[in-house]
């Protein structure tokens, strides 16, 4: 098959194409021939190798962690899923990810795709929203009528939690720029500050939880705008343990633990209407077109998804 492979780590030009084997499944797996797959900063975070003392992979390493595409192959104890299924999913952080036109997937990490989803929209979801599902259901318990800020709204992550967020019935703030303002409210926003203008921390108080995807000096800011027992997770930082004392808030950082359950309760989101991803722009399966992605998602300035169309 073909894949988009790093052998060894360094810049976006370690993104190489390869025929490689096509992968073997396990009794409880399928083999997920992908249509979509998307980026992630985790993407390139490994690629230059930030992350090898966590995940010691050897070499040649194919990254990318959302899939949507039809079943190809079916494991003998796989229970709920069929050949010529189309389904989604955050496979298992292992060195054989989704730049390549075949993934193996363990079944508890599926879901169906509803009817009406595309494929690239099916590769939108999964590493995004999980993770924004997880800081703000898991750990932030938020509930209605509760005050929540989402950093960078309009972001892969940020643009996930503002509808969470609001299809709970809590009241959401967010930080953009002022291009992003109707995108934003468009998704859910209650009240956008423009960061380039504004400092959000010395507008807004007595919030439940903090969601931070930024890390630096915003996740250090986010402390004094929560009420006690206020909620701040981050994506992109280790928040103080002692700040969080200091302002008797409970802070966390994050590392995602993909799921096939959580995954069917955002399909459901999607066919009510209240969870749609927001894509931003579409790259080829080509080493040129995976590099340029990376260019993109390394700039922090993508808005929404960044997808990658293996198959038409």
């Amino acid at each position: 098959m073909k894949a988009i492979v790093i052998d060894s780590y360094g810049g976006k030009e370690q993104l190489k194409e390869q025929q490689v084997e096509k992968p073997a499944i396990m009794d409880n797996q399928v083999l997920v021939e992908i249509h979509a797959t998307s980026i992630n900063p985790i993407d390139w975070k490994l690629r230059e190798g930030y992350l090898k003392e966590m995940l010691p992979w050897e070499f040649p390493i194919i990254l990318g962690w959302d899939a949507a595409g039809i079943i190809a192959e079916v494991g003998k104890d796989v229970k709920h899923f069929k050949v010529g299924d189309r389904v989604f999913a955050r496979p298992a952080t292992t060195r054989q990810g989704t730049y390549a036109e075949y993934v193996p997937v363990d079944e508890d990490l599926l879901a169906h795709m509803p009817e009406s989803m595309t494929f690239e929209e099916g590769a939108a979801i999964p590493l995004t929203g999980l993770t924004a599902y997880q800081c703000l259901v898991d750990f932030a318990e938020v509930k209605k009528g509760d005050k929540v800020l989402i950093h960078a709204g309009a972001g892969g992550v940020g643009s996930m939690a503002i509808q969470i967020a609001n299809s709970i019935g809590a009241y959401v703030a967010t930080t953009a720029s002022d291009k992003n303002d109707e995108l934003v409210k468009s998704l859910g926003a209650n009240r956008v500050i423009n960061y380039r203008e504004e400092d959000f921390s010395e507008l807004l108080e007595d919030f439940d939880a903090v969601l931070d995807t930024m890390g630096g000096e915003v996740l250090d800011k986010s402390f004094k705008i929560l009420k006690k027992g206020g909620k701040l997770i981050s994506i992109a930082g280790q928040p103080s343990a002692e700040k969080a004392e200091q302002h008797e808030v409970k802070a966390s950082d994050f590392w995602l633990e993909p799921s096939g359950e959580q995954l069917k309760k955002l399909a459901n989101l999607y066919v009510s209407g209240e969870l749609k991803p927001t894509i931003g722009e579409v790259f080829a399966f080509t080493e040129r077109g995976l590099q340029d992605a990376h260019e993109l998602s390394e700039s922090h300035h993508a808005r929404g998804k960044i997808i990658i169309k293996i198959k038409s």
